[in-house]
């Protein structure tokens, strides 16, 4: 059995292959975080070309940079999402900085609150796409759909009990996106803001 501070497997091998400058590697968790890394820039900057530069520079980081990540402090996604979304609120407070400086509306204190909201949102986009499927369903029907907990149960064939317990779980872990410090949010996501 593994120990429990153990990364996955795959992800130390991800790691010596990105090490060893294999380029199938690069191309591996490209397909496999691409949309994660997109999605996430896309959410704090609000700006398709912008997340599209956001996804060059992780990947390019990943790539020139690989013993950066640390196999003991989490998954290699976690830590894919983490500095996406360092780069990213790095690229929101320079472009809002240089408006600011520009047009002279606004204060630093409404940029600082726009950074805020567009982090906590992202984090908010990582915790549902991370969260178990059993959870996000739940959360996506009793959200997306309108269903309460009954409604819910039927449509996944559970207990109602069940239904409660995972609107509850699914509930608790997205109330964890205004913590910066979070156990569910990846590390560098506290103070990156």
């Amino acid at each position: 059995m593994a120990k429990k501070d153990a990364p996955p497997r795959w992800d130390r091998k991800m790691q010596q292959r990105l090490a060893r400058g294999e380029a199938a590697a690069l191309g591996e968790l490209y397909d496999r975080f691409a949309s994660l890394v997109h999605g996430l820039a896309h959410r704090v900057l609000g700006d398709e070309r912008a997340a599209d530069g956001i996804t060059r520079e992780v990947f390019i980081h990943v790539w020139e940079h690989p013993d950066t990540y640390d196999p003991k402090q989490g998954p290699l996604r976690t830590w894919v999402a983490a500095l996406t979304h360092r780069l990213a609120v790095q690229r929101l407070r320079a472009t809002e900085t240089a408006a600011l400086a520009r047009e002279g509306s606004g204060t630093p204190e409404e940029l600082e609150h726009k950074v805020r909201r567009a982090s906590v949102a992202a984090r908010a986009d990582y915790i549902v796409q991370s969260m178990p499927v059993p959870l996000r369903s739940a959360l996506e029907r009793a959200y997306f759909q309108r269903r309460d907990y009954r409604q819910t149960a039927t449509d996944l064939g559970i207990t109602e009990d069940e239904a409660r317990r995972r609107l509850r779980l699914g509930l608790q872990l997205l109330s964890t996106a205004h913590d910066s410090e979070a156990p569910g949010a990846p590390p560098g996501y506290g103070g990156a803001v």
